[in-house]
């Protein structure tokens, strides 16, 4: 089954298949079957809709609506600490960033340089350092918030594949993460320069950011946006949000060497919940 999934993938029109996915997504009627689709999802994967600020999924007005639901006050606590979780969902893989390579699955890594769209300058900054691979499942909290507080200093999308980022196609697909639609923002921390990628993945409907709006899909061209020259900078605080799934998928993160230490209790496949300690600052950097 997991070879014939592969296979269908690579045969599917995947960007096709994703935006009919996105125009289905925004419909608003026949409300009876907004409401129907909506609520199966909500039984299917468990959704706690406790946690939402509307927890009745029949007052949301279409499937996007839903599925980038803001969380009512409190539902989260953002720790005291360095570094913390950008979002709800599970590690896929964190490390160490190895000869300019980021592991992915067993068998299976790819180029610092390739995920950040070819740019070798930026790569540079991250040799030796750290990573962090965040998968947020259907039945996730979809929107992305700060790990720390940072300026956003650019922005690199670049667009790509939409394989599926579960488990079975990191393990079966070469280079996923650097071959994949994503979103590549870079900040300037307290931990030096970090970069959060938002991954796309199939059938999502589309990447969003609090600063821009939509990033994808279009434009079917990289794109490279400069905002250290903006008349008014975007900063933002640890816990703050940045940007949205519609649909879910994948954020990484990546900071210098010797900048910071993930927290002893975190591997592959352990949950994060948004806002709880992720990382520390290294001692030997202070």
């Amino acid at each position: 089954m997991d070879k014939l999934f592969i296979i269908f993938q690579h045969l599917v029109p995947q960007h096709l298949l994703s935006r009919c996915t996105a125009w289905l997504a925004e419909l608003e009627h026949p409300a009876a079957l907004k409401n129907w689709v909506i609520g199966r999802f909500v039984r299917h994967f468990n959704v706690d809709m406790s946690e939402a600020l509307e927890p009745d999924y029949r007052q949301y007005a279409n499937f996007n609506a839903f599925f980038t639901r803001p969380l009512r006050a409190g539902a989260r606590a953002v720790a005291d600490a360095d570094v913390v979780c950008p979002a709800d969902g599970a590690i896929s893989q964190l490390g160490d960033i190895v000869g300019g390579r980021i592991f992915q699955a067993k068998g299976q890594d790819y180029s610092c340089v390739e995920l950040l769209g070819g740019d070798p300058e930026w790569a540079a900054r991250f040799a030796g350092g750290k990573f962090a691979t965040i998968y947020l499942s259907p039945r996730d909290y979809h929107r992305v918030h700060m790990p720390i507080a940072g300026k956003l200093l650019g922005t690199t999308y670049i667009p790509g594949d939409l394989f599926s980022v579960n488990t079975v196609t990191a393990e079966n697909v070469e280079r996923l993460f650097a071959r994949n639609e994503r979103l590549v923002s870079y900040f300037d921390t307290e931990a030096g320069p970090m970069a959060m990628i938002l991954v796309g993945a199939m059938v999502v409907a589309g990447i969003e950011t609090v600063w821009g709006g939509q990033v994808a899909p279009p434009p079917s061209t990289p794109l490279s946006l400069d905002y250290r020259a903006q008349p008014e900078p975007v900063a933002l605080a640890a816990g703050e949000e940045m940007g949205r799934f519609k649909l879910g998928s994948t954020v990484i993160l990546l900071f210098p060497e010797g900048a910071i230490e993930w927290d002893s209790g975190y591997a592959a496949t352990t949950p994060t919940r948004l806002g709880e300690a992720l990382a520390r600052f290294n001692n030997a950097a202070e």
